[in-house]
């Protein structure tokens, strides 16, 4: 989906709830009434700053607030996981603004939680970022054949690298969340709930081999 105004962010965020927006590199958000999110010193989103966050939206709320966490990629994999807890258990009135100018960078997890919106200026939508090697896997991967399915997670995990694999899946995710949207076809929301549960389970540390074909056969 797409929207054509920086200014329309707080309005499609409260609509759905929560979003991510991508938008351009220098854009600063600077929105009345909005609590505002982003690197400090570590250039990171820290998990003492989302605690901080979940404090303060501790009580229940008497009007919509709006939450923004500029650069949501920059959440450490503590801060992410902490944040999740509140997209899975939305509070009333409280709405997240999710912005980011790198989308592959964007945690599977929160981007299936998440309404996805590209400013139509940034001319994002046009490719996915990713190593082009790494893109031609995740097209094969989704494509793929159960009678190819072996040869291709032979190939994947042959590096023995959980990063290497982790880029495939996460681009595959990429490739299927636009999919989606542009045709709003159901077999690509089931394909795509498929790859983001293989995701999630290698970052457990699953078999690189054993996580793909088990999810896709």
């Amino acid at each position: 989906m797409f929207f054509d105004k920086l200014s329309d962010i707080p309005e499609i965020a409260k609509k759905n709830g929560t979003a991510i927006f991508v938008v351009p590199a220098d854009f600063i958000p600077d929105f009345k009434r909005a609590f505002v999110l982003q690197p400090e010193e570590k250039k990171t989103i820290t998990i003492e700053q989302v605690r901080n966050l979940i404090a303060k939206l501790g009580k229940k709320q008497l009007s919509d607030r709006l939450i923004i966490i500029n650069t949501v990629e920059l959440l450490n994999e503590e801060a992410a996981n902490a944040f999740l807890k509140n997209l899975e258990e939305p509070q009333d009135k409280v709405h997240f603004a999710l912005l980011t100018n790198e989308i592959s960078a964007v945690m599977p997890t929160i981007l299936s939680r998440s309404a996805l919106y590209y400013y139509r200026d940034a001319n994002d939508f046009d490719s996915v970022v990713a190593d082009e090697k790494i893109k031609q896997i995740a097209k094969r991967l989704l494509v793929a054949k159960k009678s190819d399915l072996v040869e291709i997670t032979d190939e994947i995990a042959a590096r023995k690298d959980r990063k290497y694999v982790l880029d495939i899946i996460s681009t595959s995710i990429q490739l299927l969340y636009k999919s989606y949207f542009l045709t709003k076809k159901p077999i690509f929301l089931e394909r795509l709930l498929k790859f983001i549960r293989i995701y999630e389970n290698l970052q457990k540390n699953g078999h690189l081999k054993l996580q793909i074909i088990a999810n896709l056969c």
